[in-house]
């Protein structure tokens, strides 16, 4: 693990700064099993890779009384959305220069469903997105998703709504 070797020589300048190589040490499975639920398994080790460096950029945004476990999954996650709408505009980029044969993607397509969910996800806020995930991927409640964004039981409910009706409206459009 380079990375592992890498944040031993991190050392905490402060009470409230994180401690790189214990942090890797006791969350890399959690990250790893985050990464999971977006990518396949021969790709999730240079993920959780980058969510660490990530993590270690972004130090300053860490509370110092804040759980480090929310706030790496909540890098986590939004490493991975990002990481999804990145492809997503790949495909977008692909479709416009449709002629130019060696833009082409090496791999078959993923299943209808994917895709669908994929551009329908692309159109949506971060923040939106981000209970969508917690909800229908982590299988969160509505209580569990308000505590770790900061908003409204009420709200969070409020956002799945519209963002079904949303998505059943698309996929009305789709269908032949």
């Amino acid at each position: 693990m380079i990375l592992g070797a890498l944040l031993r020589f991190v050392r905490p300048a402060a009470s409230d700064t994180l401690d790189f190589a214990t942090l890797y040490t006791r969350h890399a499975g959690l990250v790893h099993r985050r990464v999971r639920r977006f990518f396949p398994a021969e790709d999730s080790e240079e993920h959780v890779h980058a969510i660490f460096l990530r993590a270690l950029e972004k130090q300053a945004t860490w509370r110092g009384e804040a759980s480090p476990t929310t706030w790496l999954y909540q890098l986590a996650t939004r490493y991975c959305l990002n990481r999804l709408r990145d492809r997503a505009r790949q495909r977008e980029a692909l479709a416009i220069n449709a002629e130019l044969p060696w833009l082409l993607p090496a791999e078959a397509p993923d299943a209808a469903a994917r895709v669908f969910l994929e551009e329908l996800w692309a159109t949506l806020d971060e923040e939106t997105t981000l209970m969508a995930t917690y909800y229908f991927v982590d299988g969160m409640t509505h209580e569990e998703i308000a505590r770790v964004t900061g908003v409204s039981r009420r709200t969070v409910g409020n956002r799945l709504e519209a963002l079904q009706a949303t998505a059943r409206q698309a996929a009305g459009e789709a269908s032949p």
